[in-house]
């Protein structure tokens, strides 16, 4: 079999693989769902999908990182068992746990978002990944708390102490091991 373009496969489809990649990214954050640790004065568990948002921006960058986690939303509304614990649903979203999620598309999107701009500008490294990736906890964080202080009724130091302050340290780690492999690997 003759083959007229000796380019390797996967550099003439990039769409294609960044799909694939989006994909991957979706199904991770659903395992991530599955790896959770229980906080017994929150409704919000401990899980590993955050890890996970954090990554699919910083390496599919807006458009493939936000549709990688619109894609992860749209198997739970569908009913696939990929929310945390094992849930899933239209009333996840609209739960005291929905914002997180809607954060998740918000954070990996603004995440993809400063890391072209950081490319663009050849900063990008460690340090500027950190930086990407805390902004994007921020985003995740700010809609989970919000929609937390609505739906279960609770004043804003109730809903802090409650969906955020507890999550912190975590994140904090997260965001370094992503990071790291951020800046170490490339898609």
């Amino acid at each position: 079999m003759y083959i007229k373009n000796k380019e390797p496969y996967f550099n003439r489809t990039p769409e294609l693989r960044m799909m694939v990649f989006a994909s991957l990214f979706a199904a991770l954050t659903a395992v991530g769902a599955y790896i959770q640790i229980p906080i017994p004065f929150s409704p919000v568990p401990v899980t590993l999908q955050v890890f996970f948002v954090l990554l699919a921006g910083s390496m599919l960058k807006s458009k493939w990182g936000g549709l990688s986690m619109i894609v992860y939303t749209l198997l739970g509304i569908a009913g696939l068992p990929v929310f945390a614990g094992g849930s899933s649903g239209m009333g996840v979203l609209f739960g005291p746990t929905g914002g997180y999620i809607t954060g998740f598309i918000l954070a990996a999107y603004a995440i993809g978002k400063l890391s072209e701009k950081a490319e663009k500008s050849d900063k990008s490294g460690l340090f500027i990944n950190a930086l990407n990736m805390s902004a994007g906890v921020l985003i995740l964080y700010a809609c989970g708390f919000i929609q937390l202080m609505f739906v279960a009724d609770m004043g804003p130091g109730t809903s802090l102490a409650l969906g955020v302050i507890p999550f912190l340290p975590g994140e904090i780690v997260k965001t370094g091991v992503a990071a790291y492999i951020a800046s170490t690997y490339k898609l």
